[in-house]
Parts: structure tokens; sequence; C-alpha cells
């Protein structure tokens, strides 16, 4: 796996839990987790379509 794959999977599961804690809960920042999930699906998505002869 490489390390874009992994680093958006991460980041939109961290995005979607804040999320949900930010619908029970208001804290500052909350709607920081939704731009954490955008940009870690397109890490996500730009991870998965790198072949293995692109990846470093």
């Amino acid at each position: 796996m490489n390390a874009q794959l992994a680093l958006g999977l991460g980041l939109t599961a961290l995005g979607l839990v804040g999320y949900v804690v930010g619908v029970e809960t208001a804290y500052p920042g909350r709607s920081f987790a939704v731009t954490a999930v955008m940009v870690g699906v397109t890490l996500a998505a730009i991870g998965r379509s790198a072949g293995p002869e692109e990846s470093p």
C-alpha cells in the first residue's frame, strides 16, 4: 500500500469521526471535518490510481 492511499484512508476515517462527533457536540473547528473527508477521499483516489510502475 502506498503512502498516499494510506494517508487518504486515515484522513477520511479521522474526518468521519470528527463529523459524527460534531453532529453530537459543537466544538471549534468542526467544519474542518468535512474538509478532511474531501481531502482524504482525493488522496485515496490518487493513491489508488497510481500504478506500480509510477510508484517511487
